[in-house]
């Protein structure tokens, strides 16, 4: 019976810590950060200019930020870069 009683707490504690997902999207160079209620707060990267983010914040506890993880122009859309090995 005490076994039984450890498993059902140990998953019920498993499951109640909240796994957190990527926060930054590494595509896009600028971030809105949205002030939710309660004192949570979530990030939505994709935006590619400051004025197209801050015409999503008007009206919104919200602020543009720079994505810090931003992975530049040259970053392809897998996340990975095809290499080709030359044929002689």
């Amino acid at each position: 019976m005490r076994i039984l009683a450890l498993a059902i707490l140990t998953i019920a504690t498993v499951s109640a810590t909240s796994a957190r997902a990527q926060t930054y999207n590494p595509r896009y160079p600028i971030c809105l950060k949205i002030i939710q209620n309660f004192g949570g707060e979530r990030y939505e990267c994709a935006y590619t200019s400051l004025a197209q983010c801050a015409e999503t914040a008007s009206g919104l506890a919200a602020q543009c930020l720079i994505n810090p993880f931003y992975a530049g122009e040259t970053a392809s859309p897998e996340g990975r870069e095809r290499r080709y090995r030359r044929v002689y």
